[in-house]
């Protein structure tokens, strides 16, 4: 899907659904029905076979578990089978190298408009499919993200539609790239669209007037960023806060009791452990804590 401009709806006819048969993943599958039914959209769900421990056991010992592995992949992809009848979907088991090969393959073959997946937020030595993944997934695909972390409550998929909009931007070309989904979601669900930025705490090397100064260029900045043409619908309101982004957006998320918070992120590359936008810190921290869905946008 290609990105989309100030003032046009975001589209979605293909979803695609990632799942390890995880809770997390368990947790992300109420809200990819909810967006596929809302959106009319085809929802493909998606399980990757990719090699793991069992490379270094005896070819006859890995061969029996790989069975029985693909066995259970089947069972549980035939569980998901059931619980997405009525809606036009498809359940796609697949052998790769790694999960994200198979995606981005998935999103050539399928035109993907948007990927929805579960993440557990470790950290360290213990990363699994939909950890470093799920960090792999949102920085490389072409698509907006919607990623569902271990805070989300299982409510907030409110059949599909948003009411609270938070957009947390700092002005970078990454950040200015995700405003339009931020603001067609709003209007798409005619909901109330905040947009934040934060700023260092005052007081550090300004003087109290050019604090001032810096805050009205901020918001005005900020009530920029929404077409005058669309502000009748998404209503925007915009909110200056101080300190660490991540700290400060988590916050502003249960304040304002937002439903989905909208972040753009830097195409890493190769390169996942490089900053975003916000700081890496800043991005992985909001996904895996945020209480509720977090849409991510690759500029």
């Amino acid at each position: 899907m290609s990105t989309i401009g100030a003032g046009t709806r975001l589209t979605l006819k293909n979803i695609l659904y990632l799942t390890d048969f995880s809770e997390s993943s368990e947790d992300a599958i109420p809200f990819a029905i909810a967006i596929a039914r809302e959106y009319g959209a085809k929802l493909h769900a998606l399980h990757v076979l990719a090699p793991g421990p069992l490379a270094y056991v005896s070819p006859e010992s890995a061969e029996v578990a790989i069975e029985g592995i693909e066995e259970g992949a089947l069972s549980e992809m035939q569980r998901i089978d059931s619980l997405l009848v009525g809606l036009a979907h498809e359940t796609i088991l697949v052998r790769n190298e790694s999960v994200w090969s198979a995606v981005e393959k998935m999103l050539a073959e399928r035109e993907i408009d948007l990927i929805v997946l579960g993440t557990h937020g470790r950290t360290g030595m213990m990363k699994l499919l939909l950890g470093s993944v799920a960090e792999e997934i949102f920085r490389r695909a072409s698509v907006p993200v919607l990623t569902i972390g271990p805070s989300v409550r299982s409510t907030t998929h409110n059949g599909g539609r948003f009411h609270r909009v938070l957009y947390a931007t700092d002005f970078t070309h990454e950040a200015q790239a995700a405003a339009p989904y931020a603001v067609s979601m709003a209007e798409e669900n005619q909901a109330r669209l905040v947009l934040l930025h934060v700023l260092r705490d005052p007081g550090e090397g300004k003087t109290g007037r050019a604090t001032q100064d810096s805050a009205a260029n901020v918001m005005h900045q900020l009530y920029k960023l929404v077409p005058q043409s669309e502000e009748i619908w998404c209503r925007p309101e915009a909110t200056l806060r101080y300190g660490t982004p991540s700290v400060r957006i988590l916050e502003a998320a249960q304040e304002l009791d937002a439903d989905l918070i909208v972040l753009g992120v830097r195409d890493a590359g190769r390169k996942i452990g490089a900053a975003t936008h916000l700081e890496r810190t800043t991005a992985h921290k909001v996904v895996a804590h945020a209480p509720c869905p977090v849409l991510t946008i690759r500029g």
